[in-house]
């Protein structure tokens, strides 16, 4: 019986998702074989890679446009690994438009295509559901509102949670974060969260610096703990700080314990936003891109909030700050507007505990890993036919 199963995932969030994935297909089905391309987390959770994500660490338009080269080298080598190992089953994790390339060979191959955690095709490009109806055997989607979208187009969907409910579950709380990182329960600490990839980083450490600055003016107790992903070179943010004397302290791979442990976060929008608000953080939300990204995205992006947070309430819970308002005045204004106020933080906690609710339940990788399961046995099942 082929119990391959090909995984792709290309960032850092994706490779977090699909390494619980791969632990929970495994701890059902050990006799599966996972294949694929990621990072070091789906590397550790038994996934033997033929291309490694970091190598496509872009973001944006005119970004990627210069790591074009790389993004074709490592789709031909994933087309030659289909060829090479012929999986019983496609499972791609978000990372558009990448994927929806693979996809297209994949049913070329003959190969079925599983989609776990969508792409935004609510917020932005609509039409990419045409796309996922035609390509995609089914859907497994982490928003119950994803759900009614797909099952509206006619898309096979399940709805399995969102696997961050379990990934959050054993983090210590703020003042056991705080205790293991030598801070006491009446320190003030902001979370400083550029983002997972080169290119969010050179854009929006420069802004957080100039606004720590300015914040440690007006507050001098304050002191910043800046999240170090993983994916990232190692010397590029110690580069971008070089010359800085401010109380800014590097944590590579703590990230929830930054989000715990501080009184307030400023992160780059996208996952980390949302992880911060299952934790019950308050936040402020930034980006930065080129002018030719920003002004492309404006006219495709369809969404009355770029933050996941928002996104899921359905309004503005916490501030975003984009493009022309991401300054270093704007974001040290609003960060100390809050800090300076437990009203406003409380107000927002509360609202941050609504979103959780909206999550679903634990267990999202385990419920996700047997819909995968149950489609590779009844893939296997018709090929004995």
């Amino acid at each position: 019986m082929n119990k391959k199963i090909f995984i792709v995932a290309g960032e850092a969030s994706g490779d977090l998702h699909a390494a619980d994935l791969a632990r929970a297909l495994l701890s059902l089905d050990p006799e599966v074989t996972l294949l694929g391309m990621g990072g070091e987390q789906m590397r550790r959770a038994g996934v033997t890679l033929h291309v490694d994500a970091g190598e496509l660490a872009a973001v944006g338009i005119t970004e990627a446009l210069s790591g074009i080269v790389a993004v074709l080298r490592a789709l031909a080598r994933l087309r030659s690994a289909l060829d090479a190992e012929n999986p019983a089953l496609l499972l791609l994790i978000d990372f558009p438009d990448f994927n929806f390339w693979l996809a297209r060979a994949s049913r070329r191959r003959g190969i079925p295509v599983l989609y776990y955690i969508s792409p935004q095709v609510w917020a932005w490009r609509k039409g990419r559901i045409r796309t996922l109806k035609r390509l995609v055997k089914k859907m497994l989607v982490i928003f119950s509102f994803e759900e009614v979208l797909y099952r509206q187009a006619g898309v096979p969907v399940t709805f399995v949670g969102h696997p961050m409910l379990d990934r959050l579950r054993d983090i210590p709380s703020r003042e056991e974060a705080r205790r293991r990182m030598g801070y006491d329960p009446s320190d003030r600490i902001i979370g400083l969260l550029p983002g997972s990839r080169e290119g969010e980083v050179r854009h929006h450490l420069p802004v957080l610096k100039a606004a720590a600055a300015q914040i440690v003016q007006a507050e001098p107790p304050v002191r910043f703990l800046l999240g170090v992903a993983d994916s990232l070179p190692p010397r590029l943010v110690e580069t971008l700080l070089q010359g800085s004397d401010l109380p800014i302290r590097l944590l590579r791979g703590q990230t929830y314990e930054i989000m715990r442990a501080a009184d307030l976060v400023i992160a780059a929008s996208g996952t980390a936003t949302l992880e911060a608000g299952l934790l019950g953080t308050p936040m402020v939300i930034i980006y930065r891109v080129s002018r030719l990204t920003w002004w492309v995205g404006r006219l495709l992006v369809d969404v009355p909030a770029v933050g996941m947070v928002n996104l899921v309430a359905g309004r503005r819970v916490v501030p975003e700050l984009l493009q022309w308002d991401c300054t270093p005045e704007r974001v040290a204004k609003i960060a100390l507007e809050l800090l300076q106020s437990p009203e406003a933080l409380g107000s927002i906690r509360e609202e941050l505990q609504k979103i959780r609710r909206k999550l679903g339940e634990e267990g999202a990788s385990l419920r996700a890993a047997r819909e995968v399961l149950k489609t590779l046995y009844e893939v296997e099942a018709r090929s004995r036919r």
